[in-house]
């Protein structure tokens, strides 16, 4: 059973259950030095190290094993599973894994910090009504 940390559509229970195939509890957690990004020509972001920078997004606790590989398959190519440390309010430091931007892949990710208030009021629709991976996983 792993935590996982997640910043992007993956925030989304909804999104969440159709990815890992499981509900799992889940509480606000914060990330230290990575910094979210918008990912060129989509909805969805990408975190890298950034000293000094902060992600806020959700924990889900305990998930399966399927599940992680479920979500492997979902994350793709450009990202790497590593472990992390988050902040939660309820129970301080705690490890997790969060997909991170692989090294060869961060000249995708833009300038602009990627917003999840965004994502929920037009970004979500457009990445479900494009986004064919569910199928596959």
């Amino acid at each position: 059973m792993q935590n996982l940390f997640t910043y992007g559509s993956l925030m989304c229970s909804d999104i969440m259950f159709q990815v890992a195939g499981c509900r799992a509890d889940c509480i606000p957690a914060t990330l230290k030095d990575f910094k979210r990004s918008c990912i060129r020509g989509e909805e969805y972001p990408g975190i890298a190290a950034h000293p000094g920078a902060e992600v806020e997004g959700v924990l889900y606790l305990d998930l399966p094993p399927g599940a992680m590989v479920r979500l492997d398959s979902f994350e793709g190519e450009q990202y790497v599973r590593q472990e992390v440390q988050v902040l939660t309010q309820q129970s301080g430091f705690r490890l997790a894994m969060a997909y991170v931007i692989k090294p060869e892949y961060r000249e995708l990710l833009t300038d602009e910090t990627w917003s999840y208030e965004h994502f929920l009021a037009v970004g979500k629709f457009e990445f479900l009504k494009v986004y064919q991976g569910f199928r596959k996983i």
